[in-house]
């Protein structure tokens, strides 16, 4: 356990968010862990020394699918610092033979829809539409304080909105502007599996998304996984801000609305 060091609430860092890779990094007073490690080993290091924290200190990683961008450092990890890896069996099964050998003790399930009860950090595994094996996304609780990741998705579900509304703060995706997408370089097929019910969010998609799920509670919202030849930080933002302002979202007053980045770590920030 780690010493009570900081504050008593969640401090979060989205370590990199987008096509190339994905980590976010949180911590209470008792526990630190990660979700996602689709950044090299070194990468990784470099982007938690950015933010003053180290690997060493991490208890615990979970994985959200088995895509390489957010599972190329997992094996690197477990087997440079020991963590245990959680996953459910249809990532484990999928993942397996793309990362390495892991200690078996290492290997710990969580299922869609389980906790994970840590002490004063609870984990929360929840199933999303994505073409991967068992694809889920987690939502990070600490007393009344909720944080939660949504990447990675198709469409947002009613069940999703339900298990997610009115969080403290939310890092969600806006993977890509549509017509950006149609005119871009990618084959037809991947054009249309990034549009359909198992690919990923528009800027547009994301915002309708947040109308559902932003309550009083919320605090700030970050804007992810930015595809880098189908979307612009500045578009999705706009789009995003513009949506929520015509629905009479108080964006920037009464949330924070930020953009995530690929290649730099957010700051260390508290809920």
């Amino acid at each position: 356990m780690v010493q009570a060091t900081v504050a008593d609430t969640i401090h979060y860092s989205i370590l990199a968010s987008g096509s190339g890779g994905n980590a976010t990094y949180l911590e209470t007073a008792g526990h630190r862990i990660l979700i996602d490690a689709g950044l090299s080993g070194k990468q990784l290091e470099q982007r938690m020394e950015a933010i003053g924290r180290s690997l060493d200190q991490v208890e615990a990683l979970f994985v959200t699918h088995e895509h390489s961008d957010h599972s190329h450092g997992v094996g690197v990890l477990a087997r440079r610092y020991g963590m245990p890896v959680y996953a459910n069996a249809g990532t484990w099964a999928a993942m397996e033979g793309k990362i390495g050998k892991i200690a078996p003790d290492q290997k710990q399930l969580l299922a869609p829809g389980k906790f994970l009860d840590l002490g004063d950090l609870q984990v929360e595994a929840f199933a999303v539409s994505h073409d991967a094996a068992q694809p889920q996304f987690y939502q990070i609780h600490h007393d009344d304080q909720t944080f939660v990741i949504l990447t990675d998705t198709g469409y947002v579900s009613d069940r999703v909105v339900q298990t997610i509304k009115n969080a403290d703060g939310y890092l969600i995706e806006c993977n890509h502007d549509p017509e950006m997408l149609r005119m871009g370089p990618y084959s037809w097929p991947l054009k249309q599996r990034i549009l359909g019910d198992t690919g990923h969010l528009s800027n547009e998609e994301g915002a309708g998304a947040l109308m559902e799920v932003i309550g009083e509670r919320t605090k700030r919202v970050f804007l992810g996984h930015r595809s880098q030849h189908n979307n612009m930080r500045s578009l999705a933002h706009l789009t995003v801000a513009s949506i929520l302002e015509n629905h009479d979202f108080g964006v920037d007053h009464d949330f924070k609305l930020a953009d995530a980045e690929p290649d730099q770590p957010s700051p260390l920030l508290s809920l």
